[in-house]
């Protein structure tokens, strides 16, 4: 029979894959964790949460059930409520704002997930954005495409991450067929396509932003550049996160420039992970999500930059005055060079066995501190098309970023062992 936690809980909704790290984090603190899951079932595309991490599992399924949800939460004394992956942003803001906790607040939510209105919300607060044009017929997509922006075009989903159903279009022909695809297709996170997004190409590279807030002090806990590579039909795909100097002559302007976003989409709370392009003009989002960035790996953070952003979040619930005086509105040391390798593949064929003896030898490469196999027995790998579909996830840290690359190679003659295929 379960009772009441008289210290309180973390209520944590969707936390899947990195947001186990938040547990870990309140636990310190002495706070276990109750999980609410936003679908009626777990979503097949992301690493399910355990059951046993938490004191009770609750359904809230398109935030239906809303009612007795609060009030089964409220015997439990929650602290927080926080969002442990994207599908679970708009219900944390709702539990959160109908429990009376720190809250990012329901009125800007849907800005916080759909990338339309996102832009939007910034067109309107004079903040530099893509142009954009969102519909349910290809038509219409291929026609604003055609009079309203100069080719290439960006095509995707309105909600989902990882890159999944981006497509960069040079044709009105190709901006057809993605806007085709996307609506063919569920997004990562098992929800139905109902319309596509077509943007204007932002010309530049691209970083990521990622920060955690408490009532709006917001600290910065690294900035990435992101490296990519294309592959067979001309797909861009994630290659390398590259962590920048904090003080180096574009790091200072993107951080300037993700406050305002945070601030204009009411992200006040908790962790965040803003893309970002670096025009000719300026800096320009491309999406901003109030969670953790997807490649957060406490330990790995902790190395390189000297904080653990799951014990950031803890610290800024529970204590956000404390947040403040150790951390306002900062921004973080860089204490290593570090990457995050996504590792391609072009293999193709139904996993048979992890070679845990490969993991092990690139785990014993110098800058290399984790190896993350994305895949296991009887899953399928393809080809690499998108950041979903790379089957490895490598964290890497040294002394220059020379011996990233060097050791680099080495990664590259050994990852198509990791996986025996049948």
């Amino acid at each position: 029979m379960r009772t009441e936690s008289p210290a309180g809980v973390v209520v944590i909704v969707d936390g899947y894959s990195n947001a186990s790290s938040l547990v870990t984090a309140f636990a310190a603190c002495g706070f276990a964790a109750v999980h609410v899951l936003s679908s009626a079932e777990p979503r097949p595309a992301m690493i399910a949460p355990r059951a046993e991490d938490y004191r009770e599992w609750l359904v809230c399924p398109d935030g239906d059930a809303v009612e007795e949800t609060v009030a089964r939460l409220a015997a439990w004394n929650p602290v927080a409520v926080v969002a442990g992956q994207e599908p679970g942003v708009p219900l944390a803001d709702l539990l959160s704002e109908r429990l009376g906790l720190a809250t990012n607040g329901t009125a800007l939510s849907a800005a916080r997930r759909d990338k339309y209105r996102m832009i939007e919300a910034l067109r309107a607060a004079g903040i530099r954005c893509a142009d954009q044009f969102t519909s349910d017929d290809r038509e219409s997509v291929v026609d604003w495409a055609e009079r309203h922006a100069d080719y290439p075009v960006v095509v995707k989903p309105l909600s989902s991450a990882s890159s999944d159903n981006v497509y960069i279009c040079h044709t009105a022909q190709q901006t057809d067929d993605a806007a085709r695809k996307v609506l063919a297709a569920h997004s990562m996170f098992a929800e139905r396509n109902t319309a596509v997004l077509v943007q204007s190409f932002l010309e530049g590279p691209e970083f990521c932003v990622d920060s955690v807030s408490a009532d709006g002090h917001t600290y910065v806990t690294a900035v990435w550049a992101y490296e990519k590579t294309v592959v067979d039909g001309g797909r861009k795909i994630y290659d390398r996160d590259v962590l920048q100097d904090p003080e180096g002559p574009v790091v200072p302007e993107l951080i300037a420039y993700v406050r305002q976003v945070l601030d204009t989409l009411g992200i006040r709370h908790g962790a965040s992970h803003a893309e970002v392009i670096l025009t000719e003009r300026g800096p320009a989002l491309v999406e901003v999500g109030a969670r953790f960035n997807g490649a957060m790996e406490p330990e790995f953070y902790q190395r390189v930059v000297g904080v653990d952003p799951a014990a950031l979040v803890a610290l800024a619930y529970l204590d956000p005055a404390g947040f403040a005086d150790r951390y306002g509105d900062g921004v973080y040391r860089r204490l290593l060079h570090a990457a995050v390798y996504e590792a391609p593949t072009t293999l193709d064929g139904v996993v048979e066995s992890v070679e845990e003896a490969v993991v092990a030898k690139i785990g014993a490469i110098p800058t290399v501190h984790a190896v993350v196999a994305r895949s296991a027995p009887g899953r399928r790998i393809s080809p690499t098309v998108d950041l979903l579909s790379s089957p490895l996830r490598i964290f890497m840290a040294g002394a220059d970023a020379e011996s990233l690359l060097r050791d680099r190679t080495v990664v590259d003659e050994l990852k198509d062992r990791v996986y025996r295929l049948r």
